[in-house]
């Protein structure tokens, strides 16, 4: 296949490059950058789609922002590339100040008072891999007779999936309407950079060729 990787990674070492990707994240958020910029649309689309992925980043679907970011750039009618690779804000390093500050506001705009940091920590921790073994034992009910446990999914929903899917609308709001408001002058910026550049070299090119042409005309 095209596109098969030569070497098999050990599966430690695709658990370190997923928390610590080759040359770093700043290697990382540079590739994404570039990619964004070279992306062949208008910088309002190109932005609208960016503001897409990162606001779906505050979200607490783990596992489908790819789905989730392309649905809403489609509303948006923004780039869904873009999109796509917005949805890169959200990784190892910011998931955890993103839950938290998601959660927390989703514990206010609830009345609930805040939660301890413990309890948040355990929320995306804890809770989330109590929620998964729940989902996990409850499908093998079907095939094993025993009775489904609904306790956990229930703590998870309560103290965790809501207050985080209320809590990171507005924190996801104004980190993707920042990003777009950066975004798009300098995706305009750089587009305007890049066709000028190609003008001028295909000017050249162009002088070139009649020089040539006026050289080949003398010596005939």
């Amino acid at each position: 296949m095209v596109f098969k990787r030569r070497d098999k990674r050990p599966l430690w070492k695709i658990l370190i490059e997923f928390f610590w990707p080759r040359g770093g994240w700043s290697r990382a958020a540079q590739y994404v950058r570039h990619r964004l910029h070279r992306l062949p649309d208008s910088p309002e689309k190109i932005a609208r789609g960016i503001f897409a992925g990162v606001f779906t980043t505050f979200t607490p679907f783990y596992g489908l922002h790819f789905v989730f970011a392309l649905i809403l750039a489609s509303i948006l009618r923004g780039n869904v590339i873009a999109a796509l690779l917005a949805t890169f804000f959200g990784n190892p390093l910011t998931y955890v100040p993103i839950g938290v500050v998601s959660m927390k506001m989703g514990y206010f705009l609830l009345g609930e008072g805040g939660q301890p940091d413990d309890t948040i920590a355990r929320s995306l921790g804890g809770k989330f891999m109590d929620a998964g073994d729940a989902l996990k034992n409850n499908f093998m009910t079907l095939f094993n007779g025993q009775t489904p446990d609904w306790h956990s999914l229930t703590i998870f929903f309560n103290e965790v999936f809501f207050p985080y899917l209320v809590g990171g609308i507005i924190p996801g709001l104004i980190a993707g309407g920042t990003c777009y408001l950066l975004s798009a002058p300098l995706i305009r910026a750089y587009q305007q950079r890049r066709s000028g550049a190609i003008k001028a070299k295909l000017a050249a090119l162009k002088a070139k060729a009649k020089r040539q042409a006026d050289a080949q005309q003398k010596s005939d």
